[in-house]
């Protein structure tokens, strides 16, 4: 079945009618990309100073885009979701620490939702940011190919190990973990991290998951290369897709250092780039187990249109879809209604240091061309629905 995008009866339906209001506000408030920029350096400015701002940010943005500050506030909404068919991921979400202390405790975390996503039908998968386990600037260095001096060697093999002791819990306890994709500059190290514990643990099945962000115009390539790989080492391939999350910093600093930007030229090369993803691994999927992340219609019932073709179960355990907590409500839970693997990801983590994840998605709400707008179109027609327009 084609899931219809248009029925906003069901993308609402665990919205109370504050809730409601208080999304189209946001998407309003979104919408406007000064607003946001004002809006973004404010509350910057309002924390480092430490302003009392959490209760309004908690009120309005933070409650919209995330679960909670801990696990257990996102139970309710876990729960909530799962009763419509919907599935969580749960991810912390805190962002920018730069010690030992803090990696460990990001790896710790991880290890502890490990066993929470296991006695829980409701989630399916783990996720961490690889420089939630290490420096920004290692990966970086690893990248280049720089020689690295004996400190950053023992803080390299602690960033390894890190990534080893959550891919082979997640392997005992038979829990897919989906490992997100960063900046360009420093992803080889992590890419090359990841294919080892690929070729580790994905042996009978894809447990570890990569991210390919398929703005990058060398992603598909990089995927068929991998592929191979996989089928000449017998492994399998945990794949989430996604468009990506940096292009603004990807052009400027290409520009800056004068190389050839690593992103498509086009918003329309972007799109057939993730197509094209879609295409190869449906075409091999006796090695792939995809995650579609994407807030895209079309993307999204391409992939639907590719199941029916083929003959696959709406509920095949390898094809998920996922979006944003907060973001594409008619997709997610359209999907979920007929019955395909529909996954919202949750982010959660203390106000403050979940700000720069926020801020970010206002920026990328405003900076990716129609998804305020269809948002607000489809608020809109809920609210006349609910006849909550005046």
């Amino acid at each position: 079945m084609r899931p219809n995008f248009e029925n906003t009866a069901i993308a609402f339906e665990l919205k109370t009618d504050s809730q409601l209001e208080r999304a189209y506000f946001l998407f309003k408030m979104i919408s406007n990309e000064p607003l946001v920029r004002i809006g973004a350096a404010v509350t910057n400015f309002a924390i480092k100073a430490h302003l009392p701002v959490e209760g309004l940010i908690r009120a309005t943005v933070f409650d919209h885009f995330c679960g909670g500050v801990s696990e257990k506030d996102c139970l309710p909404i876990i729960d909530n979701m799962f009763g419509n068919g919907v599935y969580s991921i749960l991810d912390y979400s805190a962002e920018g620490k730069e010690v030992d202390n803090q990696f460990d405790f990001a790896m710790e975390k991880t290890l502890e939702i490990l066993d929470f996503v296991k006695e829980k039908d409701a989630m399916p998968f783990a996720v961490f940011k690889p420089t939630g386990f290490g420096r920004f600037k290692l990966f970086e260095k690893v990248t280049a190919g720089g020689e690295l001096n004996e400190k950053e060697e023992a803080e390299w093999g602690r960033i390894v190990n890190r990534f080893d002791k959550v891919c082979q819990k997640a392997f005992d306890l038979d829990v897919a973990l989906l490992i997100d994709a960063e900046e360009s500059w420093m992803q080889d190290a992590a890419d090359d991290l990841i294919l080892d514990l690929m070729r580790k643990y994905n042996k009978q099945k894809a447990v570890v998951f990569n991210t390919f962000q398929m703005y990058r115009w060398d992603r598909l390539d990089y995927m068929k290369k991998l592929y191979k790989m996989a089928v000449d080492e017998d492994f399998h391939i945990g794949a989430k897709i996604v468009r990506g999350a940096y292009m603004e910093k990807e052009n400027e600093r290409a520009n800056e250092k004068g190389y050839e930007s690593p992103i498509c030229k086009s918003k329309r090369e972007t799109d057939e780039n993730f197509d094209a993803a879609i295409d190869f691994m449906m075409e091999h999927l006796e090695r792939f187990i995809i995650f579609a992340g994407t807030h895209n219609e079309q993307s999204s019932l391409k992939l639907v249109d590719l199941m029916n073709k083929q003959d696959i179960t709406t509920n095949d355990e390898r094809i998920w879809f996922g979006q944003l907590f907060g973001m594409s409500d008619h997709i997610t839970y359209n999907l979920a209604a007929e019955g395909y693997n529909s996954v919202k990801y949750l982010p959660y983590g203390p106000v403050r240091d979940v700000m720069p994840y926020l801020i970010r998605r206002a920026e990328e709400n405003t900076s990716v061309a129609g998804q305020t707008s269809r948002e607000l179109a489809l608020l809109s027609k809920e609210r006349k629905r609910r006849k909550l327009e005046d």
